[in-house]
């Protein structure tokens, strides 16, 4: 029994892309149920789906990395894999926020936190975490949470 209905959801894309004989995403999907699993074993418990959601996170920064390099290095074929991969890791990301909404969630956790300075920003993040993981690029949104306190 898996408390992550993500991790049901994955599983069940890797079994309707072996019935489609689509070798191309099954691959990419596999490597992700083996990313879940890897973490499940170092740490010899079940994800959540928040945690599915990091590891998705982490493997769609890596894609994003490596099409950047490769269009640098005129890659322009393993740019275009990276590229079908990062659209079929999208699909179990929840729907990014708009600035808007990110810029509203900053202000809601500043005023949650009582921030007021620099000193607070571990306090604004450490609340903003769980809301933007997977849904926001957390650099980012650092960055402007510095730029609301400093200013």
């Amino acid at each position: 029994m898996t408390d992550s209905a993500l991790k049901d959801r994955i599983n069940t894309a890797v079994k309707e892309a072996m019935r489609a004989r689509d070798s191309k995403r099954l691959a990419t999907l596999r490597q992700v149920t083996a990313g879940i699993k890897q973490y499940e074993v170092d740490q010899r418990t079940e994800l959540a789906d928040a945690d599915v959601i990091t590891i998705l996170s982490k493997m769609v920064k890596q894609r994003q990395e490596s099409i950047e390099q490769y269009r640098a290095a005129n890659r322009g074929d393993l740019a275009e894999q990276e590229e079908y991969e990062l659209a079929i890791l999208q699909e179990f990301l929840p729907q990014p926020l708009s600035d808007d909404e990110v810029d509203a969630l900053i202000e809601e956790a500043i005023a949650e936190s009582g921030a007021e300075s620099m000193r607070d920003m571990g306090k604004v993040m450490g609340l903003l975490k769980p809301r933007l993981q997977g849904r926001a690029d957390l650099g980012q949104a650092s960055a402007r949470i510095k730029a609301r306190l400093q200013g």
